[in-house]
């Protein structure tokens, strides 16, 4: 069997270096996408037969013995493919498109090994909701020979947001996937410097009234979903929730935006019981007061408002384009967040 490698180069906004799809030939041992010894992060419908996500920053952990593994996916309908990290060991992320039904992963020695797959992005701008998906990551199964799963997080922190949740634009100011990068989140940062189990969910040009980029809906018809037909879990078990919404909902006065607001954080709260939600000032400051005032009215002690005002500015070089923050913007957020969440985590 020929070995399947990819290279990847992020060069003038181009994947490079794709070669034809390769399939394992002995489906012998291939753990199915529903096995318990896939540890899966985020958002993603699992079934049997398949695990989709469309969100950047999910990730998907197992450990195996060998020299390699191959993880296999369903691209028949992708037109964009999602763009992952795999890292072998602790070790460097190395980069691949999912544009091929194989993707072999190799080790030193024969183990244990322990895998971390991350979403590097899911194109906002292709349909991403409703199947078939022209963009996301279809897992269909691991090939080789898995080992079961230790314990891996004692806390639990979602994070609900558009296009700067998901990373849009962090690395460079022109909004491809190669530019944006949602382990460069701060929703990433912030749960790995806290040890805590992650689920980020951002979807580009979507509000609390404005349906996103790529067939999504509001996030109030979006939330308790991994996409169209596929129920998400809730966040029963979510320790912290961290909402940023409003820098896409400029089109609605204030009026209908608390009202929508009010709706959207009832529905978090009603599924979360137990949480602490944190609902942010977007960045530009779009219905801060507004955001304000709703959880003013709530008076719930377990939900507070952030005011981010200068937590990040454009002369600083913290903005790459209009609203979208660089890595370094991300990176001063995610330490304010550190920071806040520390004194109760």
């Amino acid at each position: 069997m020929r070995r399947a490698f990819l290279t990847v180069a992020v060069a003038a906004g181009l994947v490079v270096g794709a070669v034809p799809p390769v399939m394992a030939s002995d489906d012998s041992n291939v753990v199915r996408p529903d096995d318990r010894r896939l540890a899966y992060e985020g958002h993603w419908g699992r079934t049997s037969e398949a695990a989709i996500t469309v969100n950047s920053g999910s990730r998907l952990g197992f450990r195996f013995t060998g020299d390699s593994v191959h993880v296999l996916f369903d691209v028949s309908s992708i037109t964009v493919p999602a763009q992952i990290y795999v890292s072998v060991d602790g070790g460097p992320k190395r980069l691949y498109a999912v544009d091929r039904g194989d993707i072999e992963i190799e080790a030193f020695g024969r183990g244990p090994h322990t895998v971390e797959l991350s979403v590097k992005d899911v194109f906002s701008r292709v349909n991403r909701w409703t199947p078939p998906l022209e963009t996301g990551v279809v897992l269909t199964g691991v090939q080789g020979h898995l080992l079961p799963q230790h314990a891996r997080h004692s806390k639990t922190f979602t994070f609900y947001g558009d296009s700067i949740t998901q990373g849009v634009m962090a690395l460079c100011d022109v909004n491809t996937s190669d530019c944006a990068d949602g382990t460069a989140a701060y929703p990433t940062l912030v749960a790995d410097a806290l040890h805590a189990s992650l689920t980020q969910v951002g979807f580009g040009r979507q509000g609390v009234l404005q349906t996103g980029n790529g067939g999504v809906p509001t996030a109030s018809d979006a939330y308790g979903w991994n996409y169209a037909g596929s129920r998400a879990d809730l966040d029963r078990r979510a320790d912290v929730i961290v909402v940023n919404q409003g820098t896409n909902d400029t089109a609605w006065g204030p009026d209908e935006f608390r009202a929508a607001y009010r709706a959207y954080l009832d529905r978090l709260r009603t599924a979360a019981p137990h949480a602490r939600i944190l609902a942010l000032r977007p960045f530009n400051g779009t219905h801060a007061k507004d955001i304000a005032a709703v959880v003013a009215e709530l008076s719930d002690a377990r939900t507070e408002f952030v005011d981010t005002t200068d937590w990040i500015s454009a002369a600083d070089g913290d903005f790459n384009g209009a609203v979208h923050p660089s890595v370094q913007g991300h990176r001063k957020v995610a330490e304010r967040l550190i920071t806040l969440l520390a004194k109760e985590h």
